[in-house]
């Protein structure tokens, strides 16, 4: 063992005398012999992570600064300055703070300034490699203003200054006011002909910075729509790199780019290259020969895409057996005997979590507006009996997308469907959800009953199998301590189940929550008061069967004096639901 650890710690000694050594040179008087010892130390520390931390322990790199800023040095030396920057940024996200902690980014900034190419181009390399990384601030890039719009003077000089410039764009654009400052800077104009390039990294990284600047922005979506290059409009363009022969990333992003701009509105729903192209590309990038980060990024678009649109939801619903691909998400990885690359399972073991967040995403778009998309392929699927034991998960996320997704499938579904969520569900976990501590889990579960109860038979039916317990969590949720959403959907849970025909009787016959009404139609809040009107309107609806006694009895409670005082109020929803209610007496 003492043998052992003496060849570890001279083996140590000899590593940190190898890195002391090529610190030392860079110190020399002799320029030539600096220069010789940087090359030296670009060589030494390609992929080697180890020798790049000792380099940076050793203080490397204030000298290599100092050396790259200084007028004196050859451009030769700086320029291989920046290139063993670079080298040490490509190591841990640890260089790259130290490096950042040094004031890298504000030194390569002016070496952009230098009239040298080749110093431009190396200047550029390592800010790329530096901006990509996760631990670096977007916002270092837009601390001067003067920066963008050099940057944007140097995309003509070469195709590696396009490349590393459209690819720091598009990593350091996020959110509105970045695109606002790209944009500003005539991004769109600078960048376009780039799609064009005859450098594919070049037309990659362009087309990136379209899907950043075109996300959630109308504005940039409005100007992308008319844009020529080379007498052909963008669209068109990005339509091209749709095409099955292009690289999956070229075909993903595009398909990225015309959904922004589908979804902004400076492309119809409609349009060909929509429901031809853009469409069915993003389901191919969902089928399982896909690699798992391409299946999560198609389903997430492809769920925005189609999120408002009913049509495109039955389009895509039937395209491809896109929910029995969907169904797979869920199964994944596959038997294990089937998988040889154990790298690559574990890799997505991993990523599993994101590929399921990522089906619950489409299957509530597919589901958001359309019962008919639903009824059959979703039910065939098994996802339903899927999603009811994900509401029962531990983690957070997955019971909000479960529930959430069950509230979309059960949104004007058949009473079967509706049968089969219940069934899944089961009575005891609906009242474990409608007890959850997080409130968004509480609130998707409201919605899904708020959708269970809907059309009259359908809550009728329910409200015979299940009225019971469901009157005893409207009844705990209204006297709990919830906010404001929560009792008011609460209360036109109880709006749908007073619509009902036979159901409305659990109402009139359970005085506490009739008293519960009338406290909420004089509550503070208009929202409340609205949806305990909706209440008394269902119960005392004239034509239907029984409405007299139901409307004496509420006289009898006090109810008419309230409408009476409603019906002054300054509110004049309110006002007009409560003088719509009192002509139901007087009728």
């Amino acid at each position: 063992l003492k043998c052992l650890l003496k060849i570890i710690f001279i083996s140590l000694q000899e590593v940190t005398a190898s890195s002391r050594h090529y610190v030392d040179r860079l110190f020399d008087l002799d320029p030539q012999k600096v220069l010789q010892g940087v090359i030296d130390m670009k060589n030494a520390v390609i992929g080697n992570n180890k020798q790049k931390a000792n380099l940076i322990v050793l203080g490397a790199v204030p000298r290599l600064l100092y050396l790259l800023q200084q007028e004196t040095s050859s451009t030769e030396l700086r320029t291989e300055c920046a290139v063993v920057l670079g080298s040490l940024a490509m190591g841990t996200e640890n260089n790259v703070k130290s490096l950042l902690d040094c004031h890298i980014i504000p030194a390569l900034l002016q070496g952009l300034l230098s009239p040298d190419l080749k110093f431009i181009e190396a200047c550029l390399r390592c800010l790329r490699t530096i901006f990509i990384s996760p631990v670096t601030p977007e916002d270092l890039l837009y601390t001067d203003a003067t920066v963008i719009s050099h940057l944007m003077a140097l995309l003509s000089r070469s195709r590696y200054t396009q490349e590393y410039i459209c690819q720091i764009f598009s990593h350091c654009c996020k959110g509105p006011d970045h695109q606002t400052i790209l944009f500003n800077h005539g991004a769109v104009q600078n960048i376009a002909h780039l799609l064009v390039s005859t450098s594919y990294k070049v037309r990659m990284q362009a087309l990136k910075c379209f899907s950043v600047l075109a996300f959630e922005n109308p504005q940039v979506s409005m100007t992308l729509v008319n844009v020529l290059v080379d007498g052909e409009l963008l669209p068109q363009i990005f339509v091209k790199m749709l095409q099955r022969d292009k690289p999956i990333e070229m075909q993903l992003t595009s398909a990225k780019c015309l959904t922004s701009m589908c979804r902004a509105g400076a492309i119809r729903t409609d349009d060909s290259c929509i429901v031809l192209k853009t469409l069915p590309c993003l389901v191919r990038m969902c089928s399982k020969e896909r690699l798992l980060e391409e299946r999560v990024e198609g389903a997430e678009t492809l769920a925005y895409l189609i999120e408002t649109d009913v049509e495109l939801q039955r389009i895509a619903s039937i395209t491809d057996h896109l929910i029995v691909m969907l169904a797979d998400y869920f199964k994944y990885p596959s038997s294990v005997s089937a998988i040889t690359d154990i790298k690559r399972l574990d890799h997505d073991l991993k990523h599993a979590h994101e590929l399921r967040q990522a089906a619950f995403k489409l299957y509530a778009s597919l589901g958001a507006n359309d019962e008919d998309i639903r009824k059959k392929p979703i039910l065939e699927s098994g996802a339903i009996e899927l999603l009811c034991s994900l509401t029962q998960s531990e983690n957070l996320a997955l019971r909000v997308n479960g529930i959430w997704a069950l509230m979309n499938v059960a949104f004007q579904a058949e009473q079967k469907i509706k049968s089969d969520i219940l069934r899944g569900l089961s009575t005891e976990q609906l009242f474990q959800l409608l007890s959850d501590s997080d409130v968004n889990v509480l609130m998707k579960t409201l919605g899904l009953l708020r959708n269970l109860l809907s059309t009259r038979p359908h809550i009728d039916h329910i409200m015979s199998t299940h009225g019971k317990q469901i009157m005893q969590a409207v009844t705990l949720i209204l006297e709990g301590e919830h906010n404001i959403e929560v009792k008011e959907q609460t209360l036109c849970i109880l709006a749908n189940i007073a619509d009902g025909t036979t159901a409305k009787e659990l109402i009139m016959t359970n005085d506490d929550i009739l008293q519960k009404i009338k406290y909420y139609m004089s509550h503070s809040n208009v929202k409340l008061q609205l949806a305990a009107m909706f209440c008394i309107s269902n119960l005392i609806w004239n034509e239907e069967e029984g409405s007299q006694e139901r409307q004496d009895k509420l006289r009898d409670m006090g109810i008419v004096d309230i409408l009476h005082k409603l019906s002054q109020s300054s509110d004049p929803n309110l006002c007009d639901k409560a003088k719509m209610a009192l002509q139901q007496y007087l009728a």
